[in-house]
């Protein structure tokens, strides 16, 4: 086999090309390495960034916490409630009322609903006539009721109208 100067140039140049192409794989895969490592690193300092906000914030809630606790010793004297304050239903704390004093307001007292028979709702009364509405007529240009209520049925309507028209013309 005869190999002339054009051909081994040909050849050491695709020899070149593949090693220039291993070494780009091989650079790629590298950087990739590297941005997931920076990647993976971002995140852990945001989680410890938020790790130290939460401690932070627990930090003040237990400093102010005892400010409260010794403002409440000096200024308020407030005190956790003890088992013994606890009612164990209607009738203990019905026991601890007290009889009203003579001067006191009447208590508040609610409205009962009217348990005898007939209408328990006034008729309404227009404020111009002073007559009930429901013995009012309709004014002029006003659509009457049915007379089932407004149950009749649309083509019952229809075709009620279609008679009139018919009639008209």
């Amino acid at each position: 086999m005869n190999l002339t100067r054009d051909r081994v140039r040909s050849i050491g140049w695709a020899v070149i090309l593949m090693v220039c192409l291993a070494l780009t794989m091989a650079l790629t895969m590298r950087v990739n390495a590297v941005k997931s490592q920076v990647a993976l690193a971002e995140r852990q300092i945001v989680a410890l960034r938020q790790e130290k906000q939460l401690l932070e914030t627990e930090y003040e809630t237990r400093a102010n916490q005892q400010q409260l606790k010794a403002l409440n010793d000096v200024e308020f004297g407030y005190q956790a409630p003890t088992p013994a304050q606890y009612l164990e239903g209607e009738r203990q704390l019905a026991s601890l009322a007290k009889p009203r004093s003579p001067n006191a307001p009447s208590p508040i007292r609610v409205a009962a609903a009217a348990t005898g028979e007939g209408p328990t709702i006034m008729a309404m009364v227009s404020p111009l006539t002073g007559k009930a509405l429901a013995a009012e007529a309709p004014p002029k240009g006003a659509r009457k009721p049915a007379a089932d209520g407004g149950a009749a049925r649309l083509g019952d309507r229809l075709s009620q109208l279609d008679h009139a028209k018919a009639a008209r013309e």
